[in-house]
């Protein structure tokens, strides 16, 4: 894979996450931004080695932050379709893929 494309309700939950952590602790903003970003590279270089957690959507957790990236494979690149928080709203996602996800 070569390049990955985040959703609009993904982008919009990174930069919420963002302002977040930055308003909390100045620079922790910034260390969120590059855990995803590193978290984005990993996931591009092996697509396959994260968890499966219902076809066709992986789980990438984040070691340092209590988030996660939810995915798919799609031909050409990677979907990030959630930044999900690990505990709130468990699997509140799916509702946006109801459709893809039952194909």
């Amino acid at each position: 894979m070569t390049f990955a494309i985040f959703d609009p309700d993904a982008r919009a939950e990174f930069l919420d996450a963002v302002r977040y952590y930055e308003e909390c602790q100045e620079g922790l903003g910034r260390r969120f931004r590059t855990a995803i970003e590193t978290a984005a590279k990993h996931i591009l270089k092996n697509p396959f080695l994260y968890r499966k957690i219902r076809a066709p959507f992986r789980r990438y957790l984040l070691n340092k932050f209590p988030y996660s990236l939810i995915y798919s494979i799609e031909h050409d690149h990677i979907h990030i379709i959630a930044v999900a928080h690990n505990k709130r709203r468990p699997g509140y996602w799916r509702k946006r893929f109801a459709d893809s996800s039952e194909t």
